[in-house]
């Protein structure tokens, strides 16, 4: 309902003319109701305060980042402690992490040693993040999830 204008039931012909008199719009709100539910508002404004709200709402929307941290199967302890801290970091700012071990050629061999690695890092890093998907095998990729724990951030 616009303003100045009551509720009732009127004919369409009046409903034009009042929302002609207040130069602003009729907008059909609910097409099958008996009789027919209008109202006199400025529909550009209307619109264009639907496009700021949902803007809004946008920009509060949490964004998900996912950071990579990639090993091989016979990554050196320095190597690790390395990639380890960083991943700490990720999780600590709130980041997914996706940690995976990549085998190349006959390194495939080394399936296990890869597992160990990656529940490895889990165990390290449960204080920051805690595991979303448990080691699994995709192609030549050992992949493992973790997620920032609440206290994490």
């Amino acid at each position: 309902m616009g303003d100045n204008v009551e509720m009732s039931v009127i004919p369409l012909e009046e409903a034009f003319k009042k929302a002609d008199e207040l130069e602003l719009d009729l907008v059909e709100i609910s097409p099958k109701a008996d009789p027919p539910v209008v109202k006199v508002m400025d529909y550009k404004k209307f619109l264009y305060e639907q496009k700021k709200r949902q803007k809004a709402m946008k920009q509060k929307a949490q964004k998900v980042v996912v950071k990579e941290i990639r090993f091989g199967p016979n990554t050196e302890e320095h190597d690790y402690e390395f990639k380890k801290n960083h991943a700490q970091k990720f999780l600590a700012d709130g980041a997914k992490l996706k940690a995976y071990v990549f085998f190349k050629g006959r390194s495939i061999v080394f399936k296990d040693k890869g597992k160990i690695l990656l529940l490895r890092l889990a165990r390290d890093l449960e204080d920051v993040g805690k595991v979303e998907q448990m080691p699994k095998m995709e192609g030549k990729r050992m992949n493992m999830f973790l997620a920032p724990t609440k206290t994490g951030k």
